[in-house]
């Protein structure tokens, strides 16, 4: 017995196999260590990456939203989408795109007032990356890297608000026909559309497109005046003023005034653009009546426009062209683009003299229009409200 008691004690006291025992025993945590410190710079490295391609994919979405490139919520996706795996493609193998695809989600958030919209593109990805054999002992055989992103745009796309005012030639020569016809009888034209409702189609077109580009009517102020020469008396003064719709919101008010005039009298355009002049005209304390309206729905931006049309030329009520009605118009056109309000002219199967007096008054870069028929003067009418309605939908960044 004491001999086995020596053997045990004699084993006890021995130290020279603890070194093989604790290199045993520690070998798996240090080869873990190494390989955690490896595989660490590498995730630090990989989320580096992802946190560039993330925030690539968010700005362009963002951008393709302000600009127009993307149309909707969608196309931003699929364009984030693809910049993040494109820049990624840079720096994994084939296999890893299908995770980075499916693990990258975008979100976008759209912001819109009357007068801007802004876009806040979120980009969120993430993909396992393979660990190092060295870190794969202590059994981790993957590592999630991620990275989130988030970009705005947009937000300065402050949209430009308008006020029109229609000047409008009723004269008696408006009940003449055009060449469209109404009614067919058979083989040959029974009736042919008239003047004034070829106007009134063509007023309709132009509504319509400015009702499009502003459905909530929070951007467009519309008024008419429509003249002969049919002397009325306004303050005590003669005026060739017809009759006249109030400028309003939107376009309702004024297409109903508009379908009401009828064909009658001479032709004298000057007072009319005088008064829709001074209806519009910008103030440079900001104090006219078009800013101020403006200003309650946050507008801060207005571009002013009159649309002169004729299908004649200057008479007032004598038969026939008249040089000072002539140049009382093209003085008071003169007036009127001092005024700073854009002037769009249309000369609607309208003489020489009375295409003369409207080209001189459009304001310059192609605002008069020629028309000859009623299809060319609808046409005409909706080329002016797409003009008009550029800065509407225009975005700026």
């Amino acid at each position: 017995m004491n001999t086995l008691h020596s053997l045990f004690d004699r084993l006890r006291r021995d130290r020279g196999g603890n070194f093989g025992i604790m290199t045993a025993i520690l070998l798996p945590v240090l080869i873990g260590t190494a390989g955690l410190a490896i595989d660490y710079s590498n995730a630090i490295l990989s989320k580096r990456t992802l946190q560039e391609a993330t925030d690539a994919g968010a700005l362009a979405a963002a951008t393709a939203l302000a600009n127009g490139t993307a149309t909707n919520a969608a196309a931003a996706e699929t364009i984030a989408k693809d910049f993040v795996s494109g820049q990624m493609a840079n720096y994994l193998d084939t296999s890893a795109m299908d995770s980075i695809k499916a693990g990258t989600s975008v979100k976008v958030d759209t912001s819109t007032t009357a007068t801007s919209k802004s876009y806040k593109v979120t980009v969120n990805s993430s993909y396992a990356i393979p660990t190092t054999p060295l870190i794969g002992v202590l059994g981790y055989k993957t590592m999630n890297i991620g990275a989130s992103s988030s970009t705005s745009s947009g937000t300065s796309d402050t949209k430009t608000a308008l006020s029109m005012e229609l000047v409008l030639d009723q004269s008696g020569s408006m009940g003449d026909k055009t060449s469209t016809c109404a009614t067919y009888d058979g083989t040959k034209c029974k009736t042919y559309v008239i003047k004034i409702d070829a106007l009134k189609k063509a007023a309709s077109a132009l509504f319509t497109a400015l009702n499009t580009a502003d459905p909530d009517h929070n951007l467009v102020r519309t008024g008419a005046y429509s003249y002969n020469n049919g002397l009325i008396y306004k303050d005590a003064k003669k005026t060739q003023i017809k009759s006249m719709s109030g400028m309003v919101w939107g376009t309702a008010t004024t297409s109903t005034y508009v379908n009401s005039i009828t064909a009658s009298g001479g032709t004298d355009a000057a007072e009319p653009m005088r008064q829709a002049t001074l209806s519009i005209a910008k103030a440079s304390d900001g104090s006219d009546v078009e800013s101020q309206a403006h200003a309650t729905k946050d507008n801060k931006i207005i571009s002013r426009y009159i649309i002169l049309m004729t299908d004649g030329e200057m008479t007032g009520n004598t038969g026939v062209w008249q040089k000072t009605y002539d140049q009382n118009v093209r003085d008071q056109c003169d007036a009127t683009k001092l005024a700073g309000i854009k002037i769009f002219t249309v000369a609607f199967m309208a003489p020489d003299k009375g295409k003369q007096l409207l080209q001189y008054c459009a304001s310059p870069g192609g605002n008069y229009y020629e028309a000859e028929t009623m299809e060319n003067l609808v046409a005409s009418f909706t080329s002016i409200a797409k003009e008009a309605t550029k800065a509407l939908t225009l975005l700026t960044n």
